[in-house]
């Protein structure tokens, strides 16, 4: 069986045969000319990803490592059936919904003295003592639970056989970035998030990318981030980053494919229209990162360090605090474990 494209390549791939969903060059134009506005500012580097999320552990310990794979492990599919009907989890105070619960029940488990982020206890934990852990605080449950379990365990396992940490386990891939999601999707199956478009195979390793990402961030923040070819990832084709990029012109869904989820319509896992969403999202980013590089080069004479994992570390939160102003642009929905 030949392997599948790459993501990047699925991206370009998927774009040009796409049929409800396409990449907007006067969009992609405009984002690239507002992330140049902000060249100089934390919001466009890897340390902007502790900011990004004030839950995670101090960057200094091995502990935050393993925080990172159960959180990335167990991080899809948080939109609720119903907007009005969201699982919520409370921390010191503050009330969180969508993948932020995931984060703040982690946070909760480990004030709670449950050892969550070691391998040992996570590989073999029950699917009682996860529900205990990501229990909601009020009568939405967190979505799949019963996956979550799966993939935690499964992954736990893999850790295990492979030096008992996260930072042993992916110590195998060297500093390659690319390498480390070969890696990644080689061992662990929950992680591998292909499917066919047109006879061709291809990936979006959505998952897997921001594992390696969020590993780049924890190493930027404690001075060891000399990771290579960070420049090989690509967006992490999610359902909220897409939302963002319809919102800022930089892609465009027909009026057919806008009809469809407004009506929430449920997309299954390697539907068309969902493929075409997240492969077109990979590839618009990639156009506007080569539009920024061109920018930078041109008016300020430098070369461009911004890869396409910064533009999501930027694009994702930016979606979360313009939701209201977005809320007219449906997200797709897919119940799935890859994203």
């Amino acid at each position: 069986m030949e392997p599948p494209l790459f993501p990047r390549e699925s991206g370009q791939f998927i774009a040009e045969r796409s049929r409800d969903v396409f990449v907007e060059e006067e969009g992609v134009q405009k984002v690239a000319e507002m992330l140049f506005n902000l060249r100089h500012t934390d919001d466009l580097t890897a340390s902007g990803w502790k900011k990004a999320n004030p839950l995670a552990p101090v960057p200094t310990s091995d502990q935050a490592l393993n925080w990172v794979f159960v959180i990335d492990t167990m991080n899809f599919s948080f939109w609720p059936e119903e907007e009005t009907q969201q699982c919520e989890v409370t921390y010191k105070g503050t009330t969180y919904t969508g993948y932020m619960t995931l984060c703040a029940a982690i946070a909760r488990a480990m004030e709670e003295g449950i050892p969550i982020t070691d391998p040992k206890y996570f590989s073999q934990m029950s699917m009682e003592e996860l529900g205990q852990v990501l229990r909601s605080d009020n009568e939405t449950p967190m979505p799949m639970l019963q996956e979550r379990h799966q993939v935690l365990t499964e992954g736990g396992r893999v850790l295990l056989e492979h030096g008992g940490s996260f930072r042993s386990f992916i110590s195998r891939a060297g500093n390659d970035a690319r390498k480390m999601v070969e890696l990644i999707v080689e061992k662990i199956h929950s992680y591998r998030d292909e499917a066919t478009f047109e006879g061709k195979r291809i990936s979006l390793y959505k998952r897997a990318q921001i594992l390696v990402a969020d590993f780049w961030g924890v190493m930027e923040a404690r001075g060891e981030g000399d990771i290579i070819n960070m420049d090989w990832l690509t967006m992490f084709a999610d359902y909220r980053v897409p939302q963002a990029l319809v919102f800022l012109g930089a892609l465009r869904y027909t009026d057919t494919l806008m009809q469809a989820l407004n009506k929430g319509e449920l997309l299954s896992s390697g539907d068309r229209r969902e493929v075409e969403i997240r492969g077109c999202s990979i590839w618009s980013v990639e156009l506007i990162k080569e539009r920024l590089c061109k920018l930078v080069k041109e008016r300020d004479g430098q070369t461009c360090n911004v890869n396409s994992a910064v533009i999501d570390f930027y694009l994702w939160p930016y979606a979360k605090k313009h939701h209201k102003e977005m809320a007219y642009i449906p997200i797709h929905h897919t119940r799935c474990i890859y994203y």
